[in-house]
């Protein structure tokens, strides 16, 4: 008997102490940064911008959920408008033209696809920019199966070593985001000609997995990025209300989506499954918010004009018009930040910013956001002399 209560009393510490490494965070705890710097708007007229990619040194693509796209000058600020081919589905809350990525030679896109009839799926295209226009548009993958429900697309695109990794949000379906049978609801990893690699979970130890699939279990994510400190892949995922999140991808993995909300409740504030945040078969956050921040896109930052963050995680916040820093070590959080925060939901200190989508850093450390807002900007942040 005394074996067996000390036997449970050792996994129960364990288990304690591995859930006590996550950081249950809440933003309004953190500290406004100290580093000055200057936010200058380099061009205005963007209605709802999603997605951002440099494609020389001089000039952005900027994607619109409205279904446009632009290339727009950082020096200038002018912007010309590139026409393409895509079917994308536009009528619905959170659908439309998304994320953009270029790549040798070719530009990468995520959209919700229009079947018809209110039907809609994420899928992701490519193609190549020829003056105006897109040409060679390929179709690489769409999203199965397709569903009416208008939210929850995810959409963000990376590329690492040459393979295309994407977030598929559950678009509302819940459970679907453990069945690794559709795609909804998981972290897609192809070769970048669309075809899957052989070396993906359903030829090593998921047979009913589709082949793209490389993990599930999530329930939104709107935010990628390659880490160019130790190559892992980090996502930001929205939760419901609470439990946002923060996360390395990982091959085969499951992060629990919706069987644990990391924290969060349902919108009627009914607990997720059981009521507990975390569970040991399950992927662990690096950090989760309560109550939710809304993150969309992240960026690791790597540059000399803000020579201190070298290292840190930059995440973007739509619901309270944030730019938030993480510091990160080992993979664990170490210091929350306030870089910037919106006017419209904080007092002074405070710039005119709305709910911040997508982050991008150039080759000298500048930093560029935009806003998801029907009359939106690119700003441009530097650091103060």
């Amino acid at each position: 008997m005394r074996t067996i209560l000390l036997i449970i009393i050792l996994c129960s510490f364990q288990s304690f102490t591995a859930f006590a490494e996550i950081n249950i965070s809440d933003y309004k705890n953190y500290e406004i940064t100290k580093t000055k710097f200057e936010l200058e708007k380099i061009s205005a007229d963007l209605n709802s911008p999603w997605g951002m990619t440099f494609i020389d040194d001089e000039n952005f693509l900027i994607t619109e959920k409205t279904g446009k796209i632009f290339k727009l000058n950082i020096n200038t600020g002018s912007k010309t408008e590139i026409i393409h081919e895509l079917n994308i589905h536009t009528e619905n809350r959170q659908g439309g033209l998304l994320d953009v990525h270029f790549y040798n030679d070719y530009i990468y896109f995520s959209y919700s696809h229009d079947h018809g009839d209110d039907y809609s799926s994420t899928a992701i295209a490519r193609g190549k920019i020829e003056g105006q226009k897109i040409i060679d548009t390929e179709i690489l993958l769409i999203a199965e199966p397709k569903l009416s429900f208008g939210v929850h697309y995810g959409s963000r695109i990376i590329i690492q070593n040459n393979f295309l990794f994407a977030s598929m949000g559950d678009r509302w379906k819940f459970m679907i985001a453990q069945d690794g049978s559709e795609h909804p609801g998981s972290i897609i990893r192809m070769n970048l000609d669309g075809s899957p690699p052989k070396d993906n979970p359903k030829f090593i130890n998921q047979p009913s997995w589709l082949p793209e699939i490389y993990q599930i279990g999530v329930r939104n994510p709107q935010g990628m990025t390659v880490s160019p400190f130790n190559d892992d892949i980090y996502i930001s995922n929205h939760g419901p209300k609470g439990g946002d999140f923060i996360g390395v991808i990982n091959k085969g993995g499951n992060y629990g989506w919706p069987i644990i909300g990391w924290g969060g409740k349902n919108y009627d504030n009914s607990p997720i499954g059981d009521g507990k945040p975390f569970k040991d078969e399950y992927d662990k956050p690096l950090i989760s918010w309560v109550p939710s921040i809304a993150p969309s896109n992240i960026q690791f930052y790597k540059g000399g004009m803000f020579k201190d963050w070298n290292g840190d995680l930059l995440v973007t916040s739509l619901k309270y018009h944030m730019l938030i820093k993480l510091e990160i070590e080992n993979n664990k959080v170490l210091k929350e930040e306030i870089i910037l925060r919106g006017c419209k939901m904080h007092k002074k200190p405070c710039h005119d910013i709305g709910r911040l989508r997508d982050i991008e850093i150039d080759k000298n450390g500048n930093i560029y956001i935009i806003s998801d807002e029907d009359e939106s900007f690119l700003f441009k942040m530097t650091i103060k002399n």
